[in-house]
């Protein structure tokens, strides 16, 4: 059985190979492999990655490192995907291009994440035809590359036959958050219904033990006008974009995304949503809160990315090792205990992006829909849902439809599509706006984006 992590330079890649190899025997796993197209940078964090399996751990998972796709992927099992294409720097660019203009900058959502998205569109593809030529052929890729919405509607138009579940952690940070704001210890108690589309969704129904806590849960928040634990508030440095405590997704400007959800809840208090849906419900209030000269992804280059490479020189300069500098937790968990389904055939239930085929029988057939569904060898069998509300198929519509005019105008080469996709996004206040935001992203994505005509 052997692994490959596809972007092993990755900040994520030592939690993600701790929870590999902590589930070691139900995954039967022999060999991880790192690939990554940046060495320098991969061979600094296969260093940690060597340490967690071979001296904390001390097991005997075979662990190589790699630059050549062949060596990557040949007889591989699971492909988990993090590429990050164009590293932060071009993030920092996707965030503050937006920003200029007056619209969110945000990693996903918006101008920032269909500029992301058309960066990742092809790596994707190439990953994918890679995987077909050189792994088993029941090898399963576990995409959690974003946009995992724009990357997800790019498969399924141009690798339709591909064996790649495309998922996402932040359902799973968002219950993590729950589950400490109502004091429950075993998260995997929780059980919830969802449906949307990636970072487009919401939570209708949250049980615990097969009891409902949506009820409480809205009273939590109504009365801290908030949804963050309660021990987080009290603790204001926990806070802070440079602590190690608590969530990653509840440090510096994340405040302000679950301050939103409150907010949101407010006016629609049915559901839970999404963090991300703030984006796309208050775009006007998150620009004005936003910092246009140090947006999240300066937070992060100072915080997770420092941290973990000064914390390598540390340790190849003294032999200490210090376990804060990486992150391990629920987001290597997830995806070690969904390749344990799909392995062992468990069915056990989790959160994925798929083709509708009328598990939501208002949304068209071929849109790619984020839903609960039970995983086996065979894949995903999702599990179908009522009739969403005439308000969030408008605004899923809305989104949809950007998202496939995106993933058109990419592959045809067509400047009008993808003018019209920028259009079209709710974040995006007029025409004249987009094309404005369009033509300096061309500028910035010359080196990664297909010509525009």
């Amino acid at each position: 059985m052997i692994i490959t992590l596809v972007g092993g330079g990755s900040t994520f890649t030592p939690g993600i190979v701790k929870s590999i190899a902590l589930r070691r025997e139900e995954l039967d796993v022999n060999e991880v492999r790192l690939f990554d197209i940046d060495k320098e940078r991969q061979d600094k964090v296969a260093v940690v990655v060597d340490w967690i399996l071979h001296q904390e751990l001390k097991c005997d998972i075979k662990l190589t490192v790699t630059n050549d796709p062949e060596t990557a992927y040949t007889d591989a099992s699971f492909i988990f995907a993090q590429m990050r294409v164009g590293k932060y720097a071009m993030r920092e660019q996707d965030e503050k291009i937006s920003l200029r203009h007056g619209c969110v900058g945000q990693e996903t959502c918006g101008c920032g994440g269909m500029a992301y998205g058309m960066r990742t569109i092809f790596p994707m593809m190439q990953v994918i035809d890679d995987a077909a030529k050189y792994a088993k052929p029941d090898h399963w890729i576990l995409n959690y590359s974003n946009p995992a919405s724009i990357v997800s509607e790019a498969c399924r138009r141009l690798r339709p036959k591909a064996r790649i579940i495309n998922i996402c952690d932040m359902p799973i940070a968002i219950i993590d958050v729950v589950a400490a704001a109502m004091g429950i210890e075993n998260k995997k108690e929780i059980v919830y219904d969802y449906y949307g589309l990636n970072h487009f969704g919401w939570f209708t129904a949250i049980e615990h033990n097969g009891r409902d806590i949506m009820p409480e849960l809205r009273a939590y928040i109504k009365e801290h006008e908030i949804l963050l634990p309660a021990a987080y508030l009290k603790d204001k440095a926990a806070l802070a974009p440079n602590s190690s405590k608590g969530n990653r997704h509840a440090k510096g400007s994340w405040y302000y995304v679950w301050k939103g959800v409150y907010e949101i809840m407010e006016n629609f208090p049915d559901t839970l949503p999404n963090t991300y849906l703030n984006y796309y419900l208050q775009q006007k209030e998150f620009v004005e809160h936003s910092d246009p000269t140090h947006t999240r992804a300066n937070e992060v280059m100072e915080t997770r990315e420092k941290n973990l490479f000064d914390g390598i020189d540390h340790y190849l300069a003294t032999g200490v090792v210090d376990e804060n500098v990486f992150y391990a937790g629920s987001h290597g968990d997830w995806i070690a205990d969904l390749a344990i389904a799909l392995k062992n055939d468990t069915k056990a239930r989790f959160l994925v992006i798929t083709e509708n085929r009328g598990a939501l029988p208002n949304m068209p057939y071929d849109a790619m829909v984020e839903v609960p569904a039970y995983i086996g060898k065979n894949g995903p069998e999702v599990i179908a849902q009522d009739p969403i509300p005439l308000f969030q198929q408008g605004l899923m519509m809305q989104q949809l439809t950007c998202e496939k005019l995106l993933v058109e105008g990419c592959i045809e080469g067509s400047y009008e599509k993808v003018l019209q996709a920028f259009t079209l996004n709710k974040t995006v206040p007029s025409m004249k706006v987009a094309k404005e935001v369009l033509d300096d992203m061309i500028e910035a994505n010359k080196a990664f984006w297909p010509e525009l005509k």
